[in-house]
Parts: structure tokens; sequence; C-alpha cells
């Protein structure tokens, strides 16, 4: 049976260091997320966003608690069995889009699959590269597109697998604001027409805006959280977390 939540997080800590150098990332975050949802992530420098997302998505371990994705305990499950659900059930972006630059724009994308064992389905590798409006780029390498055609290559990448959860990290923080909105269209399309679930870190209100919710972390803990809120208000709350005082041990 299915879970009913994507992403789950129960009293997750994470702890760099010992004794009194120790740095406190994470203060037990307690967070459930539904399937077919956009989610934003947002908080101060050294808020513990970064470390959130990674621990969300089974690249870092917690020190303590437990992360589910789709109802999977993923908290203590080997380093190979973490990679192969990665490669499968979860889609990654980030702001450096990370293309191999020897490949063409299909063999990026279904680059995934490969890695997975499987044979690559150049059908869904067409049809996630028409969404992104590249269908007549696939031979192409990424040195011969442009910053924001590469990004779109790096979310058809994400998407090629149907993953349960696509992770973003700081996606549109390279981008000039029209492509970086082109790029969220894409995300949030993917959510309201393909059903994915959508988490991303991001540190501009604007586009933090595309989400259903945004949720603010201020040292390490979940403080505030903003419904479809305007980019307007987004700003005005994390100018008020910015503006009080962390502690002293705060991660970035």
């Amino acid at each position: 049976m299915p879970s009913q939540w994507a992403v789950e997080l129960h009293g997750v800590t994470r702890r760099y260091g010992r004794g009194g150098s120790a740095v406190h990332a994470l203060r037990g975050i307690d967070l459930t997320l539904p399937p077919g949802t956009f989610t934003a992530v947002m908080g101060p420098s050294g808020s513990g966003k970064s470390t959130f997302l990674q621990c969300a998505a089974g690249l870092d371990r917690p020190t303590g608690g437990k992360v589910l994705l789709g109802g999977t305990d993923i908290t203590g499950m080997s380093e190979n069995k973490l990679t192969a659900l990665r490669r499968t059930r979860l889609g990654f972006v980030f702001q450096a889009f990370n293309l191999l630059p020897s490949l063409t724009v299909e063999q990026n994308v279904v680059l995934p699959t490969r890695l997975a064992g499987h044979r690559p389905d150049r059908r869904r590798a067409a049809e996630v590269l028409a969404q992104v409006g590249l269908a007549d780029k696939a031979r192409r390498r990424p040195g011969q597109l442009s910053g924001g055609q590469q990004q779109r290559v790096a979310v058809a990448r994400a998407l090629v697998t149907r993953p349960d959860v696509v992770f973003a990290d700081e996606p549109t923080g390279a981008l000039d604001t029209t492509t970086a909105a082109e790029i969220l269209a894409l995300l949030r399309d993917a959510v309201d027409a393909q059903g994915a679930t959508v988490v991303m870190v991001t540190h501009d209100p604007s586009a933090a805006a595309w989400a259903d919710r945004v949720l603010f972390l201020a040292d390490g803990e979940i403080v505030d959280h903003l419904d479809r809120a305007p980019a307007a208000r987004i700003a005005d709350r994390m100018a008020e977390l910015t503006a009080r005082p962390a502690r002293a041990e705060a991660a970035a």
C-alpha cells in the first residue's frame, strides 16, 4: 500500500563534531510532505537548509531520527541500496547543472537509467525533452547550449525515471530572472500535471512563491511556514528571520 507521505522526517538531528565544538545543523526536524506538492525551504545563512535537503534526499545521514521516502525508511539503509533508490525513485536538480560535457543531451538525460542498470528508453527521453522545450536539441552537447537550456536538460534528467520526489538545490541561482521563471514553471508543471513531489531549497522569495508551501528554517529548526504566499510576504518573513540573533554554533 503506497504511503500517504512522499517525504517524512521524524526527530531528525544532524551534528558535526563532538563536545563543546560540535555544530548542530539540524535540531529535531519533524515534517511530513504529501505526494504531488511543491515545497520551498528557506532560511538565513547557517540555518541548516542545505543539511536538511541532504538528509531528506539520502545524500547525508542524520545523527538521530528517521527519514522515510514514499514510506521506505532510508535511515539505516546500506550505501548500495541508497544509491539504487536515488537512481530510480529520486530526481535531483542542482545550481551547477552537473551535466557531463562529453555526452549528448539525450545521453545526459538517460544517464540515471543507465546507471541503474536498465536499457535507456529513448522514447521517454524524447518525451521529457519535449516537455522542457528541447526536443530539437537531443544530439547537441551541453557546451552548445545556454545556461538556461542546460538547466532544462537537468530538469529532464531529474524527471526521466518518473521519480517519487525531485530535490532541487538552488536550481535558479545561476540564471537570469526570465530563465529562472521558465525553470520554475517546469517544476510547477511536474507537480500539477505529472503528480511529482518537489522539494526546493532557495534563497529567492520570487522562486519560493511558486511553491505550495514555504518552510522557514533558523538555527536548525523549522520556525514558520507560509502557504501559497506572494514573494513580498515571503521576503518580509525572511528579513525578520535574518535580523534575529543566531545561535553561535549554527551550521551552514
